[in-house]
């Protein structure tokens, strides 16, 4: 492939695939070929041999049961009755020689008359003498030949001679021959249907690896894990039937996955979206997906092969790292910027102390600085007071100089407490829920005079209850379920985000949040969330 780089010069380029197939397939195929064709060599000189034996036999006891046959041993062998069915059968039968002896050997028939009268030559007669069929290799007269022997009964039973019946071993090794030929046309067809094969074999193998070798897979596969476990990304993909099939470190991290694990409790919300994408085939771009307590930034698109769905993949990114920190810079932003304003509120205050020293008016500079005093226990020394974390602290005073401008009061409830915490998903849950429900009742009051925004926190026993209040219009009874699904608003396209990040974000760490509205009179949500407290932790 034109991405892949070549090997070094000084290193063995690897086989080709097609190469390497052939060579084993062939190794294969040609070892166990030549095993049966060794099995089939011995088998067809065994079955050949025997079918010779029992072919001679076959006629050896048809001539020993035939009448001529026992007639013309009654007489002498010039007689000449037993010759001429011998040389008939003999030539019929493609035989080497047909015999017939008395019990004495005296042949009466042989393919050389002059030989008729004679004893038969061979040692291998004498069984057949005692009346038992014997079938030997011999050689007598003519060729060396596969010689079957039968006795010959009369009517009495008695046995007046014997029926020697030979087979060429020229013969019978053609025969052998013409089977091991027949084997070997045989095996050379099958090798031919195998190279047919192993090249039909090659190719499929080439199209399904989309025509890389297997140095080249390899090389591809090592390169994609290197890639995979770089990543800052988490990826996980799943087959059509929902399997998890891959997953880099980075997403066991995210989804607190041990090596090895594939737990779908941990990772259900993320593992529902994929197999919808795999089982659908339509992509899903920036989607947040809670999982573990935490919210993730996802995008998933179908895997095809062939214009076939065949599974689903997913990138995603931990979102709630993210928007702790944005929330954390927000809060501390919304703190400088208040701070900003009092001390601009505070040299001011100082030109008008200043001024009334000048005119040594101490009555008003009395009257002023207490008042000033007041002022600043009413707003920062309170907050300061109720709200033990910083963070939140800044939050509060930038949402109560934001409710000024906009013409709204925001107020802290006297018997508000809330103690700081080291748990900085808390402080940023808190953070998005209250900035969420304070920015919805300004948006709300828009328009409206001397609108008021009511804020409690309550802190006991390791939980943090938190109230959200406002005069304005109210929400209708039909609505109020309805305005924590996620794209739901009555401000437009692209709204209806807040509340369903409120609520899934607290329901993550194992709180909830309810409303209660009456129309044209109030607004309330309640919000109750665990707050691990320092001065619990001590």
């Amino acid at each position: 492939m034109s991405d892949l780089q070549p090997f070094p010069p000084t290193r063995k380029r690897p086989m080709k695939l097609n190469t390497l197939v052939t060579l084993m397939v062939c190794a294969i195929i040609g070892s166990v070929l030549l095993v049966v064709f060794a099995l089939y060599s011995v088998q067809i000189t065994r079955a050949t041999r025997d079918d010779v034996k029992d072919t001679a036999l076959g006629i050896a006891r048809t001539l020993a049961d035939s009448p001529d046959i026992k007639r013309g041993l009654m007489a002498s062998p010039q007689a000449g009755i037993i010759q001429p069915i011998a040389q008939a059968v003999t030539k019929r039968n493609d035989l080497l020689f047909t015999v017939v002896t008395d019990l004495r050997g005296i042949r009466y028939s042989h393919p050389n008359e002059a030989l008729l009268g004679l004893h038969f030559i061979g040692d291998d007669l004498t069984p057949a003498l005692a009346g038992k069929e014997n079938v030997s290799v011999n050689r007598g007269a003519l060729a060396e030949a596969l010689r079957v022997f039968t006795p010959v009964y009369d009517e009495r039973h008695d046995q007046i001679g014997v029926v020697v019946v030979g087979i060429s071993l020229n013969k019978v090794e053609d025969q052998i021959a013409r089977g091991r030929l027949n084997a070997v046309w045989t095996i050379l067809f099958s090798v031919l249907m195998s190279l047919l094969a192993i090249w039909g074999l090659v190719r499929v193998l080439k199209r399904i690896l989309f025509g890389l070798e297997p140095y080249e897979i390899s090389a591809l596969f090592e390169q994609r894990q290197a890639m995979l476990q770089s990543l800052r990304e988490g990826v996980m993909a799943v087959d059509i039937h929902g399997r998890v099939t891959m997953i880099n470190h980075t997403a066991r991290e995210i989804l607190l996955l041990t090596s090895g694990e594939h737990s779908e409790s941990s990772s259900e919300p993320l593992l529902a979206s994929l197999r919808e994408v795999s089982r659908t085939g339509i992509a899903r771009q920036d989607q947040e997906i809670g999982c573990n307590g935490r919210l993730l930034l996802c995008n998933m698109v179908p895997v095809k092969s062939q214009n076939q769905v065949i599974g689903a993949i997913s990138t995603f990114r931990d979102k709630t790292e993210i928007s702790q920190l944005m929330q954390r810079i927000d809060g501390m932003v919304n703190y400088v910027d208040a701070l900003r304003s009092h001390t601009h509120e505070f040299m001011n205050k100082l030109h008008v102390i200043l001024g009334l020293l000048h005119m040594k008016r101490y009555d008003k500079l009395e009257e002023y600085i207490i008042q000033t005093a007041q002022n600043y226990q009413t707003d920062i020394g309170a907050i300061q007071r109720k709200v033990k974390s910083p963070v939140i602290a800044g939050f509060l005073l930038g949402k109560i100089n934001r409710a000024k401008e906009a013409g709204v009061t925001l107020t802290l409830a006297e018997e508000s407490q809330l103690p700081d915490t080291t748990n900085e998903e808390q402080v940023a849950v808190l953070i998005t829920v209250l900035g969420n429900l304070i920015e919805n009742a300004l948006d709300a009051m828009d328009g409206q005079p001397d609108g008021e925004i009511g804020l409690l926190l309550h802190y006991q026993n390791g939980w943090l209850s938190g109230e959200v209040s406002d005069d304005g219009p109210g929400i209708d009874p039909e609505r109020l379920e309805s305005i924590f699904t996620k794209g739901y608003s009555t401000k437009g396209e692209n709204r209806g985000v807040g509340l369903f990040l409120a609520r899934q974000q607290i329901q993550n760490l194992g709180g909830d949040i309810t409303v209660e509205s009456e129309p044209g009179v109030f607004t309330q949500f309640f919000v109750q969330i665990p707050w691990d407290s320092e001065r619990n932790i001590a």
